[in-house]
């Protein structure tokens, strides 16, 4: 065995004839424990907050969308939607307007976005998901879905035939507002509102989901013209090269996204958020180290009279330096595993007994990644080892005099 490596771990796991050496050491390892383990019950945590919050990704937004690189429609020939339909990769597609409206009911006003979407568009997302009451709506009947936050801060029923929801959207190539009647400017539909849906708040404030032709109709855009294409891609697809194929399609004036890029403002604030988090924790950590770095140094004190020994026996230098690094490396790798088995513990625990709760009814969101396990590790060791070559350095060579 390692002569350096050998004694190390004597050092380690024997008791010092002083007591305070003792209290010191037995601080500084369990700093490292509770270090390790508040780490990845963090970072667990917050892995289980970024899968809650992006949830509605997997069931609202779709595997990749077509959007115009300027202005607010693209123009699609059958040909050109006949060809996308035969890509190889691609389930289904719907074609999609969006347009800003304004809704009107019983003196109650509300600004949202009208989505049109086609009969495909049940095949693109998971609609059984978001529906939370009512029906889907039917198209060429002046249906509507909206969202539970509309129909609260309307005070809207559902399938009230006697008091229809107002869709106001200004007329195109409209001026000036007519002084006398300012009604003008705009194009009025009555309908009837069919289902609710519930994804979240934001997005439950967001849409008014209506059939297609309604939506041209009452945006008077002609039957080349959408907003967008939405497509579902087949488990084994390749989206590099569906997206290849899209762009033969479409040469040019087009954006492609994935559910990633649709919601990139999102992505980079929880991805922001999370590197936020594991910084913090890191210097909590590493005030933590500090106590490693003095227990090193009052182990170095306390053993002088050991160090002269192995000195005069033939021990160099940097042979009884790494005795204290070793030391030290070995105390922290080891109470940084023992800190990530008692915070995987207490993630399963989560997960199985759901013991801390955000509300009554929804528990705190974990989620158990190896990457977190790989992070905390790596983290302690390279403190661990910045530390304990610190401490280490403190052995000199009035020491061995």
């Amino acid at each position: 065995m390692n002569f350096s490596l050998y004694i190390a771990k004597r050092y380690l796991f024997s008791k010092s004839s002083n007591n305070a050496i003792n209290i010191i050491t037995g601080i500084a390892a369990t700093g490292v424990v509770v270090g390790a383990m508040s780490l990845f019950i963090v970072l667990s945590g917050f892995s289980g907050l970024k899968d809650f919050s992006l949830q509605f990704t997997n069931v609202f937004d779709s595997d990749l969308k077509i959007l115009p690189k300027s202005g607010k429609t693209i123009t699609v020939s059958e040909q050109q939607k006949n060809q996308l339909k035969n890509i190889e990769g691609i389930e289904s597609i719907s074609e999609i307007i969006e347009e800003r409206v304004f809704l009107h009911y019983k003196g109650k006003n509300h600004i949202a976005y009208i989505k049109g979407v086609d009969s495909r568009y049940g095949n693109v997302t998971q609609l059984d998901s978001i529906m939370y009451y009512g029906d889907w709506l039917v198209p060429q009947q002046n249906e509507v879905v909206v969202g539970l936050s509309t129909i609260a801060k309307l005070s809207m029923g559902v399938r009230d035939y006697g008091e229809p929801l107002e869709i106001y959207v200004p007329k195109p190539g409209t001026g000036q507002l007519n002084a006398l009647d300012p009604s003008d400017a705009f194009t009025k539909e009555n309908v009837v509102v069919s289902g609710v849906y519930q994804v979240n708040e934001d997005l439950d404030t967001k849409y008014v989901f209506t059939d297609l032709d309604f939506a041209r109709n009452l945006l008077s855009l002609d039957s080349a013209k959408i907003s967008s294409i939405e497509m579902k891609l087949s488990p084994t697809a390749s989206e590099e090269k569906v997206r290849s194929e899209i762009e033969k399609l479409f040469p040019e004036g087009i954006v492609i996204k994935n559910r990633i890029q649709q919601n990139d403002a999102l992505y980079k604030m929880l991805n922001t958020e999370n590197i936020a988090v594991y910084l913090i924790f890191t210097l909590v950590l590493i005030i933590a180290l500090f106590n490693v770095v003095g227990s090193i140094i009052m182990m170095v004190l306390d053993k002088r009279k050991n160090i002269k020994t192995l000195y005069n026996l033939g021990a160099s230098l940097p042979e009884i330096r790494r005795i204290f690094f070793l030391q030290g490396t070995l105390m922290t790798v080891l109470g940084g595993l023992i800190g990530i088995l008692l915070g995987v513990v207490a993630v399963m625990a989560q997960l199985k007994f759901e013991f801390v709760s955000i509300t009554s009814t929804l528990p705190y969101p974990v989620k158990m990644e190896v990457l977190n396990v790989i992070i905390v590790f790596a983290t302690i060791t390279v403190l661990g080892i910045i530390a304990s070559k610190i401490a280490s350095s403190r052995v000199r060579e009035k020491l061995l005099v």
